[in-house]
């Protein structure tokens, strides 16, 4: 069988038809599913309905889900590896109106993330935004692609510690702050082989051996190059909406337009490798 796919747009994203991930899906059909994911970055499928159990199913064929390592959300019950986010009129979610590629911070950030749309705040309120790193990193100079590959960035998670001890929203504080983490500010993808561009600004604190304020200017540069309008898929979120992304080639935003709007999500994360 060979997936039914429509891009999302030219920079990234295909939406999948025809299959529900609440069915037991056999391996060649899942194969299909991870070659589109590496060719894609970014998979939708529309109209599904799975549960806790489910979501994990699927995301493990991926990687191992693994919850957050610092515990920033509550988890579901039955699945605490499942990420509840949240949000209520009483208690509003945190923001996450930031470019970032997940948890670069730990030594194995994650593979990628199936988020599950439960409830949404209403047609066109918290959509997300994508970018595609491996285009930034082949679109740059032949001389600046070899300065970016000899380089090395401390990641350090203190902006979300500092988040989630705001007290102005539901996430879970977090006691203290974990050592920062050294990875390759070019990473090779291990399953494509592709190089993409692996600082953020969220979380990349500076290149090693410069200072903060020098980092800052490149850093800021190559944020600005990622976000160009052409690179960027926003996706506007439907009920039932299962989206998955690649988190070692892919950055993403979250527009934060719904703090009086109803919103629940669970998210499933799967397990990465050190980037190398």
């Amino acid at each position: 069988m060979k997936l039914k796919l429509n891009p999302l747009c030219g920079a990234l994203g295909a939406e999948v038809y025809g299959i529900d991930l609440s069915t037991d899906l056999d391996s060649a059909t899942m194969r299909k599913i991870k070659d589109a994911f590496h060719d894609n970055i970014v998979l939708l499928f529309r109209e599904q309905s799975l549960t806790p159990l489910q979501h994990v199913d699927f995301a493990s064929f991926f990687g191992p889900v693994e919850p957050h390592p610092l515990g920033s959300r509550e988890g579901v019950p039955s699945q605490p590896e499942i990420l509840v986010l949240e949000n209520t009129i009483a208690t509003p979610a945190p923001r996450n109106d930031f470019w970032h590629s997940d948890i670069s911070f730990a030594e194995c950030p994650p593979l990628g993330s199936v988020l599950h749309a439960l409830e949404i705040p209403g047609e066109g309120l918290g959509d997300t935004l994508f970018c595609n790193m491996y285009r930034v990193f082949e679109k740059l100079s032949p001389g600046l692609k070899i300065t970016l590959a000899g380089l090395r960035a401390l990641h350090t998670a203190e902006a979300l510690v500092r988040r989630n001890n705001e007290n102005d929203n539901n996430a879970r504080p977090i006691a203290t702050v974990p050592e920062m983490v050294s990875h390759p500010v070019v990473r090779t993808h291990p399953e494509t082989g592709r190089k993409a561009l692996y600082v953020n600004p969220y979380f990349t604190e500076c290149f090693e051996g410069w200072t903060r304020e020098e980092s800052c200017l490149l850093i800021d540069w190559l944020t600005q190059q990622a976000i160009r309008e052409e690179n960027i898929y926003r996706h506007r979120w439907r009920k039932g909406d299962v989206l998955m992304w690649d988190n070692r080639c892919a950055m993403h935003y979250a527009i934060y337009d719904y703090d009086s709007k109803p919103r629940l999500f669970h998210r499933a994360t799967a397990a990465g490798d050190k980037p190398v």
